[in-house]
């Protein structure tokens, strides 16, 4: 690549899948930018069903297989996080932190080091009331995993929670593109304490979408006091879904974070 040119490893959010970036995608490339945008397990166009992802690593092996398929000389990586995205960026920042020149967490689940990494959901559902999650469907992914919770957003969190400033043709895609999910909690509390060695390794920004109705603009900084990011950044007057709500704003951060971190 280019000098001053980076590659962007973009990773989405719970129900998601690499569909949800296609407005900022072109923006990186047409500033010269290299782009991988990825499917996670059960999301997107990938194959698997749901109940055949049962932990946060099975969910998370395209990203990992990705990293790992990365050569050690090829320059390091952006890796942005959306949502419940920041949890699979985790994992791949304590395997591969030689890999990533800064992570970038957009309003995104970010664990800590000293903590169990189900800490942060844990808070998260903690300070849930019933109409947090309005016509979200959970359900046991099957009678033998019964601890294995999946989630599927409806209609109108969708709507209010989530897309509330989009555009009507982004949440009629969404509608249409959104598949079953899972925070995989019960896998999560039982998962080793990210390092500092690894994951606490790598630079870490935190961009604020102050208008999001699912991660609260109080609930993201409560996240950022728990574990101090390098810097923090804000959109303004976005909603939960920044890359489709203001996705110029959302690239202008990044160019800038591309700018700073080599």
């Amino acid at each position: 690549m280019e000098e001053g040119k980076k590659h962007f490893v973009l990773v989405h959010g719970a129900a998601h899948g690499a569909w949800c970036w296609y407005k900022l995608i072109p923006l990186l490339k047409s500033s010269g930018h290299k782009v991988t945008a990825l499917d996670l397990g059960a999301s997107g166009v990938d194959p698997n069903r749901l109940d055949e992802i049962a932990t946060i690593s099975d969910y998370a092996r395209p990203l990992m297989e990705f990293m790992a398929s990365l050569p050690e000389d090829d320059g390091k990586v952006i890796l942005v996080g959306h949502s419940s995205g920041g949890l699979s960026c985790a994992l791949a920042m304590e395997t591969f932190p030689g890999k990533i020149a800064v992570a970038v967490f957009l309003s995104a689940f970010m664990p800590d080091t000293l903590h169990s990494p189900s800490f942060v959901l844990d808070q998260y559902c903690a300070r849930a009331t019933p109409r947090t999650w309005l016509d979200t469907e959970f359900a046991p992914a099957s009678s033998s995993q019964p601890d294995f919770l999946t989630m599927l957003f409806g209609p109108e969190f969708l709507c209010s929670r989530l897309y509330q400033l989009c555009s009507k043709e982004d949440l009629e895609l969404a509608k249409a593109m959104v598949r079953p999910s899972s925070l995989y909690l019960h896998d999560l509390s039982k998962t080793e304490k990210f390092t500092e060695e690894g994951y606490g390794s790598v630079r870490r920004v935190f961009v604020i979408c102050n208008e999001d109705r699912a991660i609260k603009e109080e609930y993201q900084r409560w996240m950022i006091e728990n574990y101090v990011v390098e810097r923090v950044m804000e959109i303004k007057e976005s909603d939960h879904m920044a890359m489709l709500c203001e996705p110029t704003k959302l690239f202008d951060c990044l160019s800038e974070i591309a700018d700073n971190y080599s």
